[in-house]
């Protein structure tokens, strides 16, 4: 039986699942930072690590663990309402709750109050997520072109208009607007609640909830909220 445990953990702007991209690289304007655990904050672990653009991160879907597992799951890019054998998807409900994502390295900070820590770019990881490991992105082998897609090459995937008030924006942290427009862009709704135009959903990101209706193709902010009550 083998154990893990985790080398480190992500700080991100999503402090829940809901409005996370359904995918990593979609969104490079996301910015994030791993922070490694005490007992691996050894300078010396990431030397030659400088030299690669971008890393695999393999972590826990730490909101997900479960009792037992199925071996079909609803994709969402499905509309939530047709199986697929689960290890021909990457749900998050899954024999062994991992993920794997490819984040772009933007610098190495060694001298942080938590040690050497990882600048990244393009992370879809819940803030805290546990990371089991570490690898670098090899161009020469893990770049493919001609790979197919299987179910997801035949699902439209298009972006959202953004309809966000100045005066709503205004309250977003200048360099936190880019990541936000972007990710509401992608359609952060479940695959299977697009019915209602009236319905209000809601994205936690960087320490305010932004509420939005979808009506057609044009997604509208309606209300901005700061998650800790303050105005």
């Amino acid at each position: 039986m083998l154990t893990l445990e985790p080398i480190a953990r992500i700080r991100s702007d999503f402090p829940e699942k809901f409005g996370i991209p359904r995918q990593s690289g979609l969104i490079d304007a996301l910015k994030a930072t791993v922070v490694f655990e005490p007992k691996y904050r050894d300078p010396s672990a990431l030397r030659g690590l400088e030299g690669y653009s971008h890393l695999w991160l393999i972590w826990e879907f730490s909101e997900s663990v479960m009792e037992g597992w199925s071996p079909t799951v609803k994709p969402p890019r499905l509309g939530g309402n047709k199986r697929m054998g689960v290890f021909a998807t990457r749900s998050p409900f899954r024999p062994n709750p991992l993920g794997l994502s490819c984040v772009k390295l933007e610098g190495i900070d060694l001298g942080t109050p938590d040690g050497p820590v990882l600048r990244v770019a393009g992370a879809d990881l819940m803030d805290g997520t546990p990371i089991y490991d570490i690898k670098p992105y090899l161009r020469y082998a893990d770049c493919h072109p001609d790979a197919r897609g299987g179910f997801t090459d035949a699902v439209k995937d298009h972006a959202l208009a953004v309809d966000f008030p100045d005066e709503l924006l205004a309250l977003i942290p200048e360099d936190k607007r880019e990541a936000l427009v972007r990710v509401l862009e992608q359609d952060p709704r479940p695959g299977y609640k697009h019915a209602d135009p009236e319905r209000r959903f809601g994205v936690a990101f960087a320490g305010y909830d932004v509420r939005f209706t979808v009506r057609d193709d044009t997604l509208t902010v309606r209300e901005v909220v700061r998650l800790d009550g303050r105005t």
